[in-house]
């Protein structure tokens, strides 16, 4: 029963995880906030586990574990409901658009404003927003953040004090199996977490709120917002019902395992009293005080920070870790961006394609593992090979390019529309020199020339007609094709050259993802192997700590700041200020993107080559002094052999029978 409840807290807690993951453009579009405070909040969740994690470890041993685990799944739950939170606070969500929905009327505003359109000065009127005082959506992304670090806070005790149950209460033989079990259901989570991504991304945010056909934009569009929230409260409630269980369980489970010398074999019955003991081999001294243990652990701190191949490895995972953290957390988002895929579609892929060859590859590593008998080096050989050849298979991603959306006053000129380039173009030419238009907002439209214009007013459209997505512009004076004047709303679609790339990419990043994670069981491996066991435990912890610290929380907040560097439109926020990107200039965002992902991994290979050195030396060092310590018991059991032969034969000489001689025969 343990095991079963400790199996779906696992997958709630990877859902809600893997979903956080998923909503990022939703929520940088929502909030209208850059890339990289969406780093931020991303990272939260790793400061809210490292604020507890050691009181929790500590402590929560001593309690009643269950609860605990209980308690941190209530608290979870609750964190997911803060972060769905704001949706119920900031109202309906509002873009900028030049489209109206006019009930029974054929008569549209002109989207190009001139003479009686103007006041005084040649100037667009100015409206004041209202409720800008104290708007709350500056600040909400704020409950956001603080529901994440909250997710945090109750995630901190159930992988520790989970593991520890089964551990402390399954039969020795059978715990191994139930910690795979569950590590199993962990990585379930993540899939069921993006496929939910991509059904609430195709949902409208206002869902029920407003009527889906004045609707003017589809899930394509930058400025589209799905159903966010919703999959927020479907992942807190899955997470409320996975602490149920917990609050019946007993803190502790009676073991009924044999105790008896005939478990053990002849040798450990001889040379162990307590076979209990096996189990155990390095139990913790119960009188040791509080006091006593502080003061120790700055001397074995620096003893395990001295060995110089865990260093190495630690510097090494934490690099490896950037890259890899960085690289998911914006691959969804890379793909709605370079591929003009909509954020439905991305998480879709990442759920069904990307995390199965993940779980695949680590599972199949420790097969191979235990197939080849690999000792630590060979882990270590294999653990590096599998990263070499995905990096190498990783430089083809550059290759795979999509030309830029064809914008006029963005990426074309209105002077040259052949070619696209990314100088600073001017959005006004003598096409459009009559409207005046706001260069701040984001309403693209098609031009019958196949070019995307930033608004109807800046194709200097005069006249619209239609209502809704089906709203046609006419008399649009910059699009200039012959006896075709019109724009559509929305962007113009991409060209066929991206649709033919994008399944070459989907099948490179499933081929890199599975050969990467070969590596990872085998990789892990050295760092269990390469300490001594006494400082196993205080190994383990300082590996987590450091790479949540130098990983988990920096990596999301850097990848979103270069990116945010790659924006060639910002939007703009009602209260004025910058808001979310709405276009990229693609070429910077890939080689950004990519080369901080490869340019990470590159340093972490070069750093592996003294790794290698100093492991051997290790290894060879090992070897040697087993087989002097080996010659020198061999050579004092034999002496006091001897010695027992000398006293025997001088007492006994006289009463030597053919029994005693064979005795001492067999155990000299």
């Amino acid at each position: 029963m343990f095991l079963v409840a400790l199996s779906f807290a696992y997958f709630s807690k990877a859902l809600s995880g893997s979903y956080m993951k998923s909503t990022i453009t939703q929520l940088e579009r929502r909030f209208d906030i850059p890339s990289y405070l969406i780093g931020v909040i991303d990272g939260s969740f790793e400061i809210g586990n490292l604020l507890v994690i050691a009181f929790v470890s500590y402590f929560g041993a001593k309690l009643h574990r269950p609860k605990i685990i209980a308690v941190g799944c209530v608290l979870m739950s609750i964190g997911t409901f803060i972060i769905a939170l704001p949706h119920f606070i900031i109202g309906r969500y509002e873009f900028e658009t030049s489209v109206r929905w006019v009930v029974n009327s054929t008569l549209n505003p002109s989207p190009c404003p001139v003479g009686s359109d103007l006041t005084q000065g040649g100037k667009l009127p100015q409206v004041p927003a209202t409720g800008c005082e104290g708007d709350s959506n500056l600040s909400m992304w704020i409950y956001v953040l603080l529901g994440n670090v909250l997710r945090g806070i109750g995630e901190t005790p159930v992988q520790p004090l989970g593991i520890s149950y089964i551990d402390d209460f399954a039969t020795e033989e059978n715990a191994a199996l139930y910690v795979g079990c569950v590590q199993t259901i962990s990585v379930v989570g993540p899939v069921f977490g993006y496929l939910l991504g991509s059904l609430c991304a195709k949902i409208y945010v206002d869902i029920g709120f407003v009527k889906l056909e004045t609707i003017t934009i589809t899930p394509s569009d930058s400025r589209w917002v799905g159903a966010w929230w919703l999959g927020y409260l479907i992942a807190g409630v899955i997470t409320l019902f996975s602490a149920i269980p917990f609050w019946f369980l007993p803190r502790s489970i009676p073991i009924s395992r044999p105790q008896g010398p005939e478990k053990c074999t002849p040798e450990q019955t001889s040379f162990i009293k307590d076979p209990s003991l096996l189990k155990h081999k390095y139990p913790a001294d119960e009188n040791t005080t509080f006091i006593e243990m502080a003061k120790d652990f700055i001397p074995t701190l620096r003893t395990l920070l001295g060995h110089p191949v865990y260093l190495i490895y630690l510097c090494v995972t934490v690099i490896q870790l950037n890259s890899l953290i960085g690289m998911v957390t914006y691959k969804p988002k890379f793909i709605e961006q370079h591929f003009r895929q909509s954020a439905s579609k991305a998480n879709f892929l990442m759920g069904v394609i990307n995390i199965p060859a993940v779980a695949l590859g680590m599972f199949s590593g420790g097969l191979l593992m235990k197939r080849f008998k690999l000792n630590i080096m060979g882990a270590a050989r294999f653990a590096f090979g599998t990263s070499l050849i995905g990096y190498i298979l990783s430089l083809f991603f550059f290759a795979m390019s999509c030309e830029n959306a064809m914008v006029a006053g963005v990426t074309l000129s209105y002077n040259s529309m052949d070619r696209t380039s990314y100088d600073k173009h001017s959005a006004f030419a003598a096409c459009n020199s009559d409207c005046f238009c706001s260069t701040s907002d984001w309403d693209p439209v098609c031009g019958g020339n196949g070019i995307t214009y930033v608004s109807p007013c800046l194709a200097g459209c005069s006249t619209s007609a239609g209502s809704g997505k089906n709203t046609v512009f006419s008399n649009c004076s910059c699009v200039g094709v012959a006896g075709n004047f019109t724009a559509s709303t929305g962007q113009c679609p991409h060209k066929d050259d991206c649709d033919r790339m994008f399944p070459y990419f989907l099948g490179l990043s499933v081929v890199t993802s599975f050969i990467i994670s070969l590596g990872g069981t085998p990789g892990y491996m050295i760092l269990i192997r390469c300490i001594k066991p006494q400082l196993k435990s205080l190994a383990l912890g300082f590996h987590a700590l450091a790479t949540r610290t130098l990983a988990g929380i920096p990596a999301p907040i850097y990848f979103g700041a270069i990116i945010d560097t790659t924006c060639l439109k910002w939007g703009q926020k009602r209260c004025g200020g910058i808001g979310a990107c709405r276009i990229y200039n693609t070429t910077a965002y890939r080689i950004a993107y990519l080369g901080l992902t490869l340019g990470l991994r590159t340093i972490s290979f070069i750093i592996c080559i003294p790794g290698f050195i100093l492991l051997g030396r290790q290894l060879r060092e090992e070897e040697r002094n087993a087989i002097h310590g080996d010659l020198a018991n061999g050579g004092t059991e034999l002496e006091a052999l001897r010695k027992e032969e000398f006293v025997t034969l001088n007492s006994d000489q006289s009463q030597q029978t053919p029994d005693n001689s064979t005795d001492r025969e067999t155990r000299l």
